[in-house]
């Protein structure tokens, strides 16, 4: 197969998962971070399962769930820049058959079906707040400017089948409003993992998995990124080398 079109000018090619994927990404515009991988990571599929992802982006989420167990995943994206790219790196790790890219705004996209699984990475600054990016791709990405975080709940609520799960990363600033618009969508936080730069530092992030069903909330240990010496800890290394992301686990 023909590798997909790429422009080394303004694009890398980045292998990850210790080459097991690779992903094309723009040089000066939205490119993933580690929120991305600590998410897929956090995902636990079963064969079989459908998968919903919103906001895809370029596509790295999707393609780093592909190393898990399921029937099919489709991933819907609002810039068509970025939805063109996550189709690219579809193709360039062959995943046609398992992965569907969508361009759409997923608050009017209307699949007729629900999902077992919907996981997202969406956008963690308010409107109205924060430095935009000369990249309108970067900004929209990092911003409620396509949406917001109840939005994003409704959409995920309305998608999901009655036992399904979901999964989020998002900012440990605005946890409380994560947690006000999962419940106003009819959504509980069933697990919840912080996510800490260091261990003496506060969490920057957060890890959640939502259900409809109420019940007891499973406090995860947190997740230490660098050790003392500024170096990955393992759990992280292990995470961002796809060796519990491969498992699935």
């Amino acid at each position: 197969m023909a590798e997909p079109l790429f422009d080394p000018e303004t694009e890398t090619i980045d292998p990850f998962y210790r080459g097991k994927i690779r992903i094309i990404q723009s040089k000066k515009g939205y490119r993933f971070a580690l929120d991305a991988p600590i998410l897929a990571d956090f995902v636990r599929l079963e064969p079989g399962e459908d998968v919903c992802e919103l906001g895809t982006g370029n596509g790295a989420v999707a393609v780093m769930l592909s190393l898990k167990p399921f029937r099919k995943l489709t991933a819907v994206e609002i810039q068509p820049d970025l939805a063109a790219l996550a189709l690219r790196n579809v193709a360039l790790n062959g995943l046609q058959d398992r992965i569907e890219i969508v361009e759409a705004d997923f608050r009017e996209w209307r699949p007729g079906r629900r999902f077992d699984v919907v996981c997202s990475n969406p956008p963690y600054i308010r409107k109205k707040s924060g430095f935009l990016s000369s990249s309108p791709e970067k900004s929209t990405a990092k911003h409620e400017i396509a949406c917001d975080i109840r939005e994003i709940m409704m959409t995920a609520a309305g998608l999901l089948e009655p036992g399904g799960r979901a999964y989020f990363v998002f900012r440990s600033a605005r946890e409380t409003e994560f947690r006000g618009a999962a419940s106003g969508a009819g959504l509980s936080v069933r697990a919840f993992r912080r996510v800490l730069p260091s261990a003496p530092e506060p969490a920057n992030l957060f890890l959640a998995r939502l259900g409809f069903a109420p019940g007891l909330e499973d406090d995860l240990p947190p997740l230490v990124v660098h050790g003392a010496s500024g170096s990955f800890t393992p759990e992280a290394e292990a995470i961002f080398e796809g060796g519990p992301a491969a498992r699935g686990s």
